[in-house]
């Protein structure tokens, strides 16, 4: 009977694999084949040709494990019942079994993975006790391969199963051979940083070792310990290592004077005066490298004890502080693919929390660098409800026009000037943000159209329309009037501006007076011929900005009298006000709007658009935190207001009824800002009076929004 099955076994290809199935499968089988059938032969199967995908790569070297199933079956259930199951000499399977190895490709310098692949594909563990695709747990019992389900024998894997099979290997070794991009690689290493940082040290290198990603080189690693450990001289030594690895080798030079320059500070602080002169002398002065800085470096030498030293030196003293930072001042020299610089991922984040800030349309708080105030899981935006759109109060005391408004430097207090003669100081209720009226300042008989506070806000001067000589010099504390200066009848004395020195002011007008006076009115300097229609001092205490009938901003220095033209322009400038770093300039242009120049460069940045400028005198202003905004009244009845990156408007305020001639913005107080009208009222604008917990966090609104 034996040799009839192999007889059998010899001329029918579904035997290549037999010998994979141990005599306890065969048994198992013919036991549950009697037992199913009573005795009697299946009915034949039809045998199922592997695809060429499943073979060893030579035709007709794969078979289907279903066909050889029926073959084991059929001869296992032909004899009678009766007789015990079939025995099989093992060393005859063992021999079977290395022979379609052979056939199959395996073992004759086949790649190891690949034979792994193929065996799986046969229908066999790749390794003793692992998993197959479908769920079963394998294991080898005496070299013959036995699945288990909860103790229970099961039948061989049908041709769909080993497919199933082979394809979830094939995905498993293509996975892992999968290389990480550049990208990938960073975020990896910028992760690990973080993470080490924070102590999880265990998990970044579970993390490097699962991703076959290197922290840092382990060069650069191996300085780090020995720098934070103080070790000296190994720290030197590695400076060798790491010399190969570095853009600029002569970078070396500076680190090495870093590293001995915290030696020698360390062994101050320590009392080890010999040892910190040695280090002087015969390591920092061979270096021939800033002996300026080692001169300094000497001098601490004459320091009586420690808390002297640190403070001479600015230093925080021996500790993982002060070798933090100079691991941190090291690690400039290094390139990243060698050390990561400090703290990258939070650097990065920051980034990207100042630059979503610095676009969005409606920020007007103040930046804060710490990420804790902020979420890095929703995008940064503003509400428009918190942006001083919304009329909070109209000041109707004045009856006449009002024609110009501004706030005092410290924000405390709103200057407003009228036709009706008078000017009205209102104190601001910084709780509240609401105004009430301090001091009414009387007798300017033709009027105020310009008002300016002087440096500390202890003056306030007020200038006329174009036909007034006079101007008035008010202590704004006590509400007397210091100085009424007049230089003549025939003078036009419209504009002015303080001297950032608090005690000189410049003033003039279109009729040709261009003059430089103290607090008592008295005048110091003159510059003839100048006709001019607005002023402004730069901080330099010397330069001063006019504007003239020539359609230009030239630049007067009142020490060397010299001048040079730094803004022309097509048409009129009616006004101009300049930024509080001097930098840039607004101007009101007749017919054209509202334009920004960089006085710097002398270049026209840009050209806002919306407002409707004609020939009357209106007053725009920087505002909001870091001066990120513009603001101009307009000959529509409106205020319009333009970041100022944005050509376009991001808000139009409604609500007066004649032509708004001046804005002014809270200098301290950057959600709030008023504007002056022809209606005879002063509109205070703010935040929305109702926020809800979403409009706080300025999440419920988007930045483009325009409603008025």
């Amino acid at each position: 009977m034996e040799d009839q099955w192999f007889g059998v076994g010899a001329c029918d290809n579904r035997l290549l694999t037999t010998a994979a199935l141990g005599e306890e499968t065969l048994a198992s089988a013919s036991s549950s084949s009697d037992s199913d059938t009573g005795g009697a032969s299946p009915p034949p199967r039809k045998k199922h040709r592997a695809s060429a995908a499943e073979g060893a790569g030579e035709p007709g070297a794969s078979t289907g494990t279903v066909g050889l199933s029926a073959v084991v079956l059929g001869l296992a259930t032909s004899h009678p019942p009766g007789p015990p199951a079939i025995h099989i000499n093992r060393t005859i399977v063992n021999n079977i079994s290395s022979n379609i190895m052979q056939a199959n490709g395996a073992g004759q310098g086949q790649d190891p993975e690949l034979s792994c692949l193929s065996s799986a594909q046969n229908g066999e563990s790749s390794s003793a006790g692992g998993a197959h695709s479908n769920g079963l747990i394998s294991s080898t019992d005496n070299g013959n391969t036995v699945s288990t389900n909860n103790g229970a024998s099961a039948g061989v894997a049908s041709g769909t199963s080993a497919a199933s099979a082979s394809g979830s290997e094939v995905g498993l070794t293509m996975k892992k051979k999968k290389r990480l991009s550049q990208s990938e690689e960073d975020v990896i290493r910028l992760i690990g940083q973080h993470l080490h940082g924070l102590g999880l040290n265990q998990t970044v290198d579970l993390l490097m070792q699962e991703s076959g990603c290197r922290l840092e080189h382990p060069a650069a690693t191996k300085f780090r310990n020995h720098v934070m450990e103080g070790e000296w001289d190994k720290a030197e030594s590695d400076l060798n290592e790491l010399k190969a690895l570095m853009h600029s080798p002569s970078a070396i030079v500076r680190m090495k004077f870093l590293l001995l320059q915290q030696k020698y500070l360390e062994y101050l602080e320590d009392g080890k005066v010999l040892e910190a002169l040695q280090v002087l002398r015969g390591e920092l002065t061979p270096l021939k490298y800033n002996t300026e800085r080692i001169h300094v470096l000497s001098g601490y030498l004459m320091c009586s004890h420690a808390e002297d030293l640190r403070a001479k030196a600015e230093w925080e003293g021996k500790g993982a502080g002060s070798r933090c930072r100079l691991l941190d001042k090291l690690q400039t020299y290094l390139p990243p693919s060698v050390m990561l610089p400090p703290r990258r991922l939070q650097t990065l984040l920051r980034q990207a929390v100042e630059l979503q800030r610095d676009r969005c349309l409606y920020h007007n708080t103040k930046l804060d660098s710490n990420l804790d105030s902020v979420s890095l899981l929703l995008d940064h935006v503003c509400s428009r409800k918190q942006f001083p759109c919304y009329t909070q109060q109209i000041l109707t005391e004045h009856c006449n026009e009002v024609w110009f408004c501004k706030f005092s430097n410290d924000g405390m207090k709103l200057a407003t000037g009228s036709k009706d003669t008078t000017v009205i100081i209102w104190q601001v209720d910084t709780d509240t943000h609401q105004l009430k009226l301090l001091k009414t300042l009387e007798g300017h008989a033709y009027g105020v159209s310009y008002l300016a506070w002087s440096p500390d806000d202890t003056y306030l001067i007020a200038c006329g329309p174009d036909d007034c000589s006079e101007l008035w010099l008010w202590n704004v504390q006590t509400g007397e009037l210091r100085t009424k200066m007049s230089q003549s009848h025939e003078d036009s004395l419209t504009s002015v501006a303080w001297n950032p020195d608090a005690k000189r002011f410049v003033t003039g007008g279109q009729r040709g007076q261009f003059y430089q006076c103290d607090l008592d009115g008295n005048l110091l300097d003159s510059w003839e011929g100048v006709r001019v229609q607005c002023l402004w001092c730069l901080s330099d205490g010397r330069t001063v900005l006019a504007s003239d009938t020539h359609q230009r901003i030239r630049g007067y220095n009142f020490e060397d009298l010299t001048d040079r033209n730094i803004v022309q322009e097509d048409h009129p400038i009616m006004s101009f006000t300049v930024s509080k770093n001097g930098r840039l300039a607004l101007l009101n242009v007749a017919t054209q709007g509202v334009h920004l120049w960089d006085l710097q460069d002398r270049v026209l940045v840009r050209k806002y658009q919306g407002v409707t400028q004609g020939f009357y005198t209106i007053h725009s202003c920087f505002g909001g935190h870091n001066e990120d905004f513009i603001a101009s009244g307009s000959e529509d009845h409106k205020v319009y207001i333009w970041h100022k990156r944005s050509e376009l408007p991001i808000a139009e305020l409604t609500g007066h009824t004649r032509t708004v001639n001046c804005v002014s913005w809270n200098p301290a107080l950057p959600g709030l800002m008023a504007s002056a009208s022809d209606d005879g009222t002063v509109r205070i604008w703010g935040p929305a009076p109702f926020l809800d917990s979403q409009d706080l966090e300025g999440l419920n609104e988007n930045c483009c929004s325009m409603d008025s």
